[in-house]
């Protein structure tokens, strides 16, 4: 196993290293680890670089062979129109109708206004776990009605018990009784979110859950799902929280306003800086052979890289887990009917009466 997870690194961090630093490889290439005309290795750069998103998918570098994948480049130009071709056109800070790349961005080079729809790494990825989960989950509804009534076997044995624990200890947990309409996105939610932590993890894979607009946008369709389900009791206690002063109410409805937003903000915020910082930290070390320019570094460099790799897919499960814990929890508070605690009356005729909770 040690050995299987030696190497499995290894195949990790050769697209990154497996490469000769020299004056004459162009630092403009996307495919290549920056250097100065000194062959000076500059890991800050590399680092953003192998973060970043990017306009090919660049898989692994074998001494001066680049295994890339070019991806189309789609845009859009007020007055010229729509143009698509290969990112290989502009490769090598290359100009291709009237376009080229300047650190990842598509510019014109008259200045003009430039619209890019292309499709990057991270959409390719994105495009990639979408078909992934497709398959995994329509072969986990198709092994339910073949061992309908009989034990769970294959892929469907492995994921009933995560499907489970979402369904019994955070829907019904966090939301109640109304837990069936928002299940679905919750499993969407944790096994998009894991997919990618765990693909982000693989040989010349793209960081796709470290993209800010990616977890943005996750956190968002929380919050609108939250605010959009949102009941009487749940405005309530924000236009006019119980047990607050009148007088108090023009402070805490803001307050309460701002953690509206605040809530899906930590969201997006963790799960962007918990991937990002895996990979920023497996790479520095990684670096630190080159930086010191000696072999007797390797050892060390690559034991902790590989100790941070594999608490990373740790992160990639924990990461999935805490995202969907809270969202629920946030759509639990918007759904949660009134506690009847008013039905109890404190020494009066009937006591038997319970409060209802959900």
């Amino acid at each position: 196993m040690k050995r299987f997870l030696l190497l499995f690194f290894w195949i990790l961090t050769l697209p990154v290293f497996a490469q000769e630093h020299h004056g004459d490889v162009p630092s403009t290439s996307a495919t290549q680890v920056e250097a100065t005309e000194e062959g000076e290795f500059k890991p800050g750069e590399m680092i953003l670089h192998h973060i970043a998103d990017a306009h090919e998918w660049h898989f692994a570098t074998i001494g001066h062979t680049h295994i890339t994948l070019p991806l189309p480049v789609i845009a859009y130009q007020p007055g010229k129109g729509l143009s698509a071709f290969s990112s290989s056109k502009l490769a090598h800070g290359e100009t291709y109708n009237g376009l080229k790349l300047e650190h990842e961005h598509l510019v014109a080079q008259d200045g003009s206004k430039v619209y890019d729809f292309s499709i990057t790494k991270n959409v390719a990825s994105l495009l990639l776990s979408a078909l992934l989960l497709i398959v995994v989950f329509f072969s986990v509804a198709s092994g339910y009605k073949k061992n309908h009534g009989r034990a769970p076997r294959g892929i469907q044995s492995f994921f009933e018990p995560i499907i489970a624990f979402i369904r019994d200890d955070i829907a019904k947990t966090n939301i109640g009784p109304k837990y069936e309409r928002y299940l679905p996105y919750l499993l969407t939610l944790f096994f998009f979110i894991w997919f990618n932590n765990l693909m982000g993890l693989m040989p010349g894979a793209a960081n796709l859950t470290g993209n800010i607009s990616i977890t943005f946008l996750l956190a968002l369709l929380t919050l609108l799902i939250t605010v959009f389900s949102g009941n009487k009791n749940y405005w309530g206690h924000i236009f006019a929280t119980p047990g607050v002063p009148t007088w108090l109410l023009p402070i805490m409805i803001p307050v309460e306003l701002i953690g509206i937003i605040t809530k899906p903000f930590s969201l997006m915020v963790r799960l962007f800086a918990n991937i990002t910082a895996g990979h920023i930290i497996v790479l520095s070390f990684i670096s630190l052979i080159f930086i010191f320019k000696s072999v007797a570094v390797s050892p060390l460099g690559v034991g902790f890289a590989l100790f941070i790799n594999v608490l990373e897919m740790l992160v990639a499960i924990l990461q999935a887990y805490l995202f969907t814990l809270l969202s629920a929890m946030y759509i639990g508070g918007a759904v949660e009917e009134h506690h009847h605690d008013a039905d109890i009356q404190i020494g009066g005729e009937d006591m038997s009466k319970p409060a209802t909770h959900h």
